[in-house]
């Protein structure tokens, strides 16, 4: 017979009662990462939606301000051909320091602490580690 706890979760210590135990904690655990999964998926259609509308705002923004100097320029007696060179090197510089900005970025590994955790690499000898009081300080880790 099987004895149940006060919450009512059976405590059979049998090879049936634990494969029982273990599909049902398979299940619960199955459900809560589909649920964390559609509650992340819908956070970041939000942040997304923002970060679309932020990149318009931005962009119509410099537009407005590179058209704005293009104007004082025309209005100076700046001829048409060198006040477009202008706006085309203008744009063509923020472009390059965007791209520079990127490149930087997708330098590093995505996901370089998880892959080195997956093959038993050791850690970087100091990592930067945010204390209680909100400094910086380095840290020496000894193993995964």
């Amino acid at each position: 017979m099987a004895a149940t706890t006060s919450e009512g979760i059976g405590t059979d210590r049998s090879l049936s009662g634990l494969l029982h135990r273990t599909r049902r904690l398979a299940s619960a655990f199955a459900s809560l990462v589909v649920l964390d999964a559609r509650q992340t998926f819908h956070e970041l259609l939000q942040v997304m939606c923002v970060a679309i509308a932020a990149v318009v705002l931005l962009v119509t923004a410099w537009l407005a301000l590179v058209v704005a100097i293009a104007g004082w320029l025309i209005a100076d007696g700046v001829p048409w051909p060198a006040v477009l060179a202008f706006a085309a090197l203008a744009n063509v510089v923020v472009a390059a320091a965007a791209g520079w900005w990127l490149w930087k970025r997708v330098k590093k590994m995505p996901f370089a602490a998880t892959l080195r955790q997956l093959r038993g690499d050791p850690p970087p000898a100091a990592m930067p580690v945010a204390s209680e009081a909100g400094a910086v300080e380095a840290v020496a880790r000894t193993g995964p």
